[in-house]
């Protein structure tokens, strides 16, 4: 019989390691709760070649980089680390929750989802991710000002997202690859009064120049085009299925449905950053963790005493404060105590 998984105990457990996890991992442990953060590896900052538009850091920064400092800024506060994949997931008889991972089951009173999205890739041939193949208009359109650039697929979304491209360059290719195209009649003609090239023909080839990035992109009529990039539009596949299990509603989209600090329809679960609606952004996803971690110290914390439990259990002693774990205390008197 195989040895049973051992139990981790928290306040809150967080899932998923990119920047809306750590964020709310990071509030949650320095306002004072037992946390642990559990990463299975991977996700899409931690595949950002470079890292923009977030103040603070350079752009030479890449996201194994940026996501490494944020691991390490946990642990100086006291974060358990787990790199684990969790499989499953319930709700115990008194209310708490569990995870089940491969090298451990975890419980918390509260559990925030982290768990993002996947781009959904266009079939090969395709330029290097990060070279040449990009998903993130926002991020990264300001690398292509003056330059030609592809934008594939056949979409609504594509077609605009060409469309936004005018604005960054006068070189614009709609790539289709073959597919019908799935815009309206009032897209088709946005399309027409635009200098926007749409191209059907499949892509059969790509040439990189000599330091990796795209040069250009052969088609099926023999033509080459060059292009210095461009942006795959092809939707998202959402990591829901934790959301799921636990009951938390979801959207028509897969995204899961959340209010204005994170809180899903199943009390005590939390969902933030790329999993939730809205833009797919290192910044808001920041913002959408420390709102979340905000939220569950609110929640959990122990002082002020609510009026009930004066009454039963008395006024609060000095010896009953400060509320903080005694290991998270100990941390944060070692972390801000400086040599004269």
């Amino acid at each position: 019989m195989a040895d049973e998984l051992p139990v981790e105990e928290y306040e809150v457990v967080v899932v998923g390691g990119g920047p809306a996890g750590q964020s709310a991992a990071l509030y949650s442990t320095r306002l004072s709760h037992d946390t642990a953060l559990v990463d299975r590896g991977g996700g899409r900052a931690a595949m950002m070649r470079n890292v923009h538009n977030v103040l603070g850091v350079r752009e030479e920064t890449s996201g194994n980089e940026y996501l490494g400092v944020g691991r390490e800024q946990l642990e100086e506060y006291g974060c358990d680390l787990h790199r684990d994949a969790l499989t499953s997931c319930s709700r115990t008889e008194d209310g708490r929750f569990e995870l089940s991972g491969g090298d451990a089951t975890y419980r918390a009173e509260r559990v925030v989802l982290a768990t993002g999205m996947n781009d959904v890739r266009p079939e090969p041939p395709l330029p290097r991710t990060g070279r040449g193949l990009h998903y993130c208009l926002h991020c990264d359109a300001h690398m292509f000002v003056d330059e030609s650039v592809y934008v594939m697929g056949h979409s609504e979304s594509a077609a605009h997202v060409a469309a936004i491209m005018l604005n960054f360059t006068d070189q614009v290719d709609l790539l289709t690859r073959g597919d019908d195209p799935e815009w309206s009649e009032e897209t088709a003609t946005m399309l027409v009064n635009h200098p926007i090239d749409v191209v059907h023909e499949d892509v059969t080839g790509v040439n990189n120049g000599e330091n990796g990035w795209l040069k250009s992109l052969e088609f099926e009529d023999d033509t080459v085009r060059e292009y210095r990039g461009g942006f795959a539009m092809y939707g998202a596949e959402y990591n829901n299925s934790l959301a799921r299990e636990l009951g938390c509603g979801v959207n028509d989209d897969g995204t899961v449905d959340v209010g204005d600090h994170g809180q899903t329809s199943v009390d005590g679960v939390y969902a933030v950053g790329d999993l939730t609606p809205g833009h797919k952004q290192v910044p808001v996803a920041l913002a959408e963790g420390a709102k979340a971690g905000i939220d569950i110290h609110y929640a959990l914390r122990d002082f002020p005493r609510e009026p009930e439990a004066i009454e039963e259990a008395g006024p609060v002693r000095c010896e009953e404060v400060p509320g903080i774990p005694d290991e998270l205390l100990e941390q944060a008197v070692s972390f801000h105590t400086y040599d004269d």
